[in-house]
């Protein structure tokens, strides 16, 4: 009986020449091993690029529940562009750094043919990293949006010149009210990206929580906090706000928070799967992602009991 085709989804940021480069590389090496690759239906500009070679497109005849894995070139924003793509069927995903940082990313730009190699092979592990779901309601506590974010959803003002006066419930009680630029809710995966920057804490991936970080919050008491991973955070957008907010999630997707709007963000009943080749010690990919001083560190003859 013939084995079925094996399709892989190929995400690369097409304005990149680099990314470019790696793809088609990634491309060849799927076709030889009897593998399909397959590019984003909704990205023209990386179809055209490489329309010289034999591809297939996600949505013409290919449904993403007929992926067996997404192998993605670029930063984190490109990964989290996969994360989108394939959100409904929970591919795996395998990243390649061709950006700076690359948090979520596998494997660098070097490693291509190893990558490769041992997508081909089946030889590779999945890691599930929590996302959030996340609800929009009016002012008469409809649902009127909803959506996910694997890294952070974040409340923001929409007008430079003015705060964003916010309530923010914890398991539906209140815990404080003050003005703000806005607030961030982050899983541990996003811990290293806004949260981060906001002031927040570094959270391992293995321990599942999440991030309160209030923005610029002109209040006595707007201290990071980490939740439990079943807590239920909300953000109202008080009604005596002038303006309006908005809500962001990954820095992807967003929607208009009329005063009297509020957002509830909480743990996701699924979460992204991320296709991992080497055993992942965290604290050796801060170290290199952050270039942290390490210096004079003796291993195992410095650790004392």
């Amino acid at each position: 009986m013939t084995e079925p085709t094996r399709n892989i989804l190929v995400v690369a940021h097409a304005r990149r020449e680099n990314t470019v480069t790696g793809a088609r590389r990634v491309i060849a090496a799927l076709h030889a091993a009897g593998a399909r690759a397959v590019l984003p239906g909704d990205d023209p500009d990386l179809v055209a690029v490489v329309a010289d070679v034999d591809t297939a497109v996600l949505g013409e005849g290919i449904d993403v529940a007929d992926l067996e894995v997404a192998i993605v070139l670029g930063g984190d924003g490109t990964i989290l562009r996969a994360a989108e793509l394939v959100r409904s069927a929970s591919v795996p995903i395998l990243g390649i750094n061709m950006g700076h940082v690359g948090f979520l990313a596998e494997l660098e730009a070097d490693d291509i043919d190893e990558a490769i190699g041992r997508v081909v092979a089946r030889d590779y592990d999945i890691h599930e990293r929590m996302a959030l779901a996340v609800q929009v309601r009016d002012a008469d506590g409809r649902v009127v949006y909803e959506t996910w974010a694997l890294n952070e959803a974040t409340v923001e003002k929409a007008s430079r010149e003015r705060m964003i006066e916010v309530m923010i419930e914890i398991d539906g009680r209140p815990l404080s009210s003050f003005g703000c630029d806005g607030v961030v809710v982050a899983t541990p995966t996003g811990s290293t990206a806004y949260n981060f920057s906001a002031g927040g804490p570094v959270v391992w991936p293995s321990v599942q929580a999440l991030c309160l970080v209030p923005l610029s919050a002109h209040a006595l008491f707007a201290r990071p906090l980490v939740l439990g991973p079943e807590t239920s955070v909300t953000i109202d957008v008080l009604r005596r706000n002038q303006g309006t907010g908005v809500l962001w999630c990954d820095g992807r997707r967003s929607h208009d928070l009329p005063p009297g709007a509020s957002v509830v963000v909480r743990r996701s009943s699924r979460a992204v799967r991320l296709a991992r080749l080497h055993p992942s010690v965290f604290t050796d990919r801060l170290v290199r992602k952050f270039q942290l001083p390490v210096a004079g560190w003796r291993g195992d003859a410095g650790v004392t009991s």
